[in-house]
C-alpha cells in the first residue's frame, strides 16, 4: 500500500509541475526581424539585436505522417514547453516519395524534384504557417539523405547536382518571404565524395532566391557539418549529430570542442543528440533506454561546451509512430503517448536558465574546474559570461572551483534544479580561493547547475 501511495503522489506531483511550467503566448516574437549571426559570430540574434535561443525538437515526419489536426496538436504541445524550432523534412525518410501524406498526396510528380505536387506543398505551407502562429520556427530540410545517398534508407536516389539546384531554386522562391524558416540542408548523411556537389547545388539553389533565412547542414551520426562545409558561404552555422550510442561526454570532446576553435568562427551546436525513449546504442535488452536524465545531460553538456542552442528529440515522435505503423529502431510507444515525457518538460528549464543571463556573452569556462578526476559519464562542465558563471554537475560529484578566476571579489551563489527549475540560495562567497561545491542530492538523475553571479550585477534567479 505504501508503494502505491508513493506512486500516486509522484504522478500528482508531476501533473501539477507540468501545469505550472507551460510557456505563455507565442514561443518566439517574430517582430524582432529576421535571424542573423551575432556580431561575435557565436550565436544567433534577431535583426534588432535581440538574442535568439534555438531550442529544437526533431519532428522529421511532421509533414508526411500527421494530419492538419494532429500537426496542430503537436505544435501546440511544443509551444507550451517553450520549444522555438521544429525540425522537419519535406521529402521524408520513411518512404516519403511513394507513401502519400495524410491527405493522400505525394510530394513529387514521377519522383522528379523539378516537378513538385502543389497539393502536397500546400499542406507543408499550412503546417509552417500554423507554426508561425504559435511562435515556432521550422528547421526545414528539403529532403532526407536517402534521396541523395541511399545507404540504409528506403530511397530511391533521385538527386544529381543539376536537378538538386533546380529543386533548391523552387524552394527558395517559394519560402523566401516566410517569417519562420531556418534551412537545414542534408539529412543524416555524409557530405563528402559524390554527395558534396549535390548538397552544394541544393544549397546554392535555395540561396539564389532566398536571402532572408539562415542555413546549416544535418550530418550523419558522429559528425559535424564543419567536416565538409565549414568554409562554404551558404553555411551560416554548424550542426553536429552526437547521436544515440553513448552516455558520456566523449562526443562533445570529439565534435563540439574542435568546432568551437575553427576559423572562420561560426556558431555551432548539437542538432541531434540522444533521444528520449530511444534504446541506448540500439540495444534495449542489454543496455536499456535513454531517459530524461540522458537528455538533460546532453543539453547542458552541449550548451556549456559552446553550443549556441540545443535540439531535443524523442524516438517515437520523430517518426510519428502510431499502432498501425511499423516501428523504426525498436520504438516502443506512440508519438502522442510520448508528447509529455519528463525530458521534454525539462527543456523549458534549460531555456529559462539560458535566457536569464546575457546569452551572447557566454563562452566555455572549463579552466575554473580543478577536480583531479571526474568520469566522462559524470563530467562537470562550466560556462561563463562577464558577470556570471554556470557549472553543470550531472550526478552529484563535488565541483572544485578556482574562484580566483571569477574576476570579481564576491559571488552570489545559488543552485538550479534541472528537473524542476527551482532555485536554492547558497549565500555569498569571497572569490580569493579554491572551494568545493556539492549539491544537496547526487546520483544519476540528480543533476544541478551551480550559478555564481557577480555580487554587484543585480541579476535575479530565473522565474519559476
Amino acid at each position: 500500500m505504501k508503494k502505491i501511495l508513493v506512486l500516486v503522489a509522484a504522478i500528482i506531483s508531476l501533473a501539477s509541475y507540468s501545469q505550472e511550467v507551460k510557456w505563455q503566448g507565442p514561443s518566439v516574437d517574430f517582430s524582432h526581424g529576421k535571424l542573423m549571426v551575432s556580431e561575435n559570430r557565436r550565436f544567433l540574434v534577431f535583426e534588432d539585436g535581440t538574442p535568439f535561443f534555438y531550442l529544437g525538437d526533431t519532428a522529421w515526419e511532421l509533414f508526411h505522417r500527421l494530419s492538419k489536426e494532429d500537426a496542430e496538436k503537436y505544435l501546440e504541445n511544443r509551444r507550451e514547453k517553450g520549444f522555438t524550432v521544429i525540425q522537419a523534412v519535406i521529402l521524408a525518410e520513411l518512404d516519403g516519395l511513394s507513401t502519400p501524406n495524410m491527405e493522400d498526396e505525394k510530394p513529387l510528380i514521377s519522383n522528379d524534384p523539378t516537378n513538385i505536387n502543389e497539393a502536397y506543398f500546400q499542406h507543408v505551407d499550412w503546417v509552417i504557417r500554423k507554426a508561425e502562429e504559435k511562435g515556432l520556427f521550422i528547421g526545414l530540410l528539403p529532403t532526407w539523405g536517402d534521396k541523395v545517398d541511399k545507404q540504409w534508407g528506403i530511397g530511391p536516389v533521385i538527386f544529381n547536382p543539376e536537378n538538386a539546384k533546380k529543386y533548391g531554386e523552387i524552394l527558395g522562391e517559394r519560402y523566401k518571404d516566410f517569417k519562420n524558416i531556418i534551412w537545414i540542408n542534408g539529412g543524416d548523411r555524409q557530405g563528402g565524395g559524390d554527395n558534396f556537389l549535390v548538397w552544394k547545388a541544393l544549397a546554392e539553389g535555395i540561396k539564389k532566391y532566398d536571402k532572408n533565412h539562415l542555413m546549416t547542414f544535418h550530418p550523419m551520426g558522429g559528425n559535424s557539418s564543419s567536416k565538409w562545409f565549414h568554409n562554404e558561404d551558404w553555411l551560416d552555422f554548424n550542426m553536429m549529430q552526437t547521436g544515440h550510442g553513448e552516455r558520456s561526454y566523449a562526443a562533445y570532446i570529439k565534435l563540439l570542442q574542435p568546432d568551437y576553435k575553427l576559423e572562420p568562427i561560426k556558431p555551432t551546436f548539437d542538432g541531434e543528440p540522444r533521444y528520449e525513449d530511444h534504446p541506448y546504442n540500439w540495444q534495449p535488452e542489454t543496455l536499456g533506454w535513454f531517459d530524461d536524465a540522458d537528455v538533460r545531460q546532453a543539453a547542458y553538456w552541449n550548451l556549456f561546451t559552446g553550443g549556441f542552442g540545443h535540439t531535443y528529440g524523442c524516438h517515437a515522435i520523430w517518426q510519428m509512430l502510431t499502432p498501425e505503423r511499423i516501428p523504426v529502431g525498436n520504438a516502443r510507444n506512440t508519438w502522442y503517448d510520448d508528447l509529455d515525457l519528463p525530458g521534454a518538460w525539462d527543456m523549458i528549464h534549460v531555456r529559462n536558465l539560458m535566457e536569464s543571463r546575457p546569452m551572447t556573452e557566454r563562452i566555455p569556462f572549463q579552466e575554473i574546474v580543478k577536480n583531479n578526476y571526474v568520469p566522462e559519464t559524470d563530467y562537470i562542465v562550466a560556462t561563463r559570461g562577464k558577470d556570471y558563471i554556470m557549472v553543470y554537475i550531472p550526478t552529484g560529484w563535488g565541483a572544485s572551483l578556482d574562484l580566483n578566476l571569477c574576476g570579481w571579489s564576491e559571488a552570489k551563489t545559488w543552485w538550479y534544479n534541472c528537473r524542476t527549475g527551482e532555485t536554492i540560495n547558497s549565500g555569498i562567497v569571497k572569490t580569493n580561493h579554491v572551494k568545493t561545491f556539492k549539491p544537496e542530492s547526487g546520483g544519476r538523475g540528480n543533476d544541478w547547475v551551480l550559478v555564481l553571479d557577480n555580487y554587484l550585477s543585480g541579476f535575479n534567479v530565473p522565474e519559476y
